[in-house]
């Protein structure tokens, strides 16, 4: 499976955003990396392409999406009807990885992404092991019953306490519903779409 492999804090620094999750590297040190440490290597403005370029790198990265599949992802949103920037975000979150992640099941979505792999997840009474997997409005996504006692899935429920509007979860069952697509003043990323659009459509 391809995915990124390398330094999480590095990229939280470049983008000084936590979008893997809570750094306390980032925390420490909130400039981006390199010798010369929060000193300005270039002088001058970003220009506006490298504006637009970091803004795709952070969604990228930010859903654990690569360049093929990312780009395949807006081609499909801007052929769907309404805001293409917010029908990628929208594609972006009914990917079953980061829905496993948003229901509290992982940590992660690199987490999320490997429970998945592992077949550890079920949509629709079936086992799923796509983590790009689309879901639609209905699907119920559950722990696989074998499953439903491994250790890191129990710890990561109990830590969890986000909640999310186009989501349901019964705790009981280890069972998530997907109730709707959700708007994009839903969605909690800290990414500016209409950048990305705008880096695509040159």
């Amino acid at each position: 499976m391809a995915r990124y492999t390398g330094p999480k804090s590095k990229i939280a620094r470049r983008f000084r955003d936590p979008i893997f999750g809570p750094d306390k590297a980032l925390d420490r040190r909130s400039y981006g990396p390199g010798q010369h440490g929060p000193a300005k290597r270039r002088g001058g403005k970003q220009s506006e392409y490298a504006i637009q370029l970091g803004e795709k790198q952070k969604a990228k990265y930010t859903y654990g999406i690569l360049e093929r599949q990312f780009s395949n992802l807006f081609k499909k949103a801007s052929r769907m009807k309404g805001i293409t920037g917010e029908n990628l975000l929208q594609l972006c979150e009914m990917r079953l990885d980061n829905t496993v992640f948003r229901l509290g099941i992982a940590p992660s979505r690199r987490a999320a992404r490997q429970l998945v792999t592992h077949k550890h997840i079920v949509v629709n009474g079936e086992v799923v092991n796509i983590p790009s997997y689309t879901l639609r409005v209905g699907d119920v996504i559950s722990v696989r019953e074998k499953s439903k006692s491994l250790e890191a899935i129990t710890a990561s429920l109990i830590a969890s306490n986000k909640r999310y509007d186009w989501l349901d979860w019964d705790a009981s069952q280890k069972t998530g519903k997907f109730l709707s697509i959700p708007s994009r003043d839903m969605i909690p990323e800290n990414i500016k779409e209409q950048l990305i659009v705008e880096l695509y459509s040159k």
